[in-house]
């Protein structure tokens, strides 16, 4: 009997670590990295970047409908911001079509630490008004939405119809191999519903960086 509680605490402790550390990456990215650990300013600062661009991606993981778990989660998000180009030219802009864009917060805040800013729509008319108005590096949609379950299809047609070559991204509900591939055959570059394969190839397109 007395090893019982031993053998919960050998059970549980990892687990405990891992959700502490998963907090504070989510929370508190920047207390991670105190300023002796850097030689120069400049060092630090960009590690306090790409703390709070992994943090808010992986909260961005947690929050969505994918059932990742927590160490998954960091895993796959400090993947993503290791392969995404460091920052590059500063103004970019991308066109994000949501009728729910509280749900992409935190993936709109890992994308402004790669200095893209992000111009949001509720909807197909007033994303081809903004397109008309502004120039974008790249669109991003999600797929149904109060206009109708393809609003996105309708809105990477009216795109395409005006000769505009944008990169399009789908981030909807479902991540199968058919509707990827539809997306494609549409004219979109993507179509998914991981955060970090959209923040990845989001960031590649709008760098330059198609590799």
């Amino acid at each position: 009997m007395e090893r019982i509680p031993l053998v919960y605490f050998m059970v549980l402790f990892p687990v405990l670590v891992l959700g502490c550390f998963t907090w504070l990456l989510a929370r508190h990215p920047t207390s991670l990295y105190p300023p002796t650990d850097f030689k120069d300013e400049r060092n630090y600062l960009e590690a306090q970047r790409i703390a709070r661009a992994t943090g808010a991606l992986v909260a961005a993981n947690l929050a969505s409908t994918s059932g990742k778990s927590p160490d998954q989660a960091v895993a796959e998000a400090v993947a993503a911001i290791d392969q995404a180009p460091r920052r590059g030219e500063e103004g970019r802009c991308i066109l994000w079509v949501d009728d729910r864009p509280e749900n992409n917060r935190l993936l709109r805040d890992a994308m402004r630490e790669f200095g893209i800013d992000v111009h949001i729509a509720l909807s197909t008319q007033q994303a081809l008004d903004a397109l008309r108005r502004q120039e974008f590096s790249a669109i991003i949609s999600d797929m149904g939405r109060v206009e109708g379950p393809q609003e996105g299809y309708v809105l990477l047609e009216a795109v395409r119809s005006q000769g505009l070559r944008l990169p399009f991204f789908i981030y909807a509900g479902s991540n199968l191999d058919e509707h990827r591939k539809e997306a494609l055959r549409r004219g979109a570059q993507l179509s998914t519903n991981d955060a970090n394969e959209l923040f990845r190839q989001v960031i590649r397109t709008v760098s330059g960086d198609v590799s």
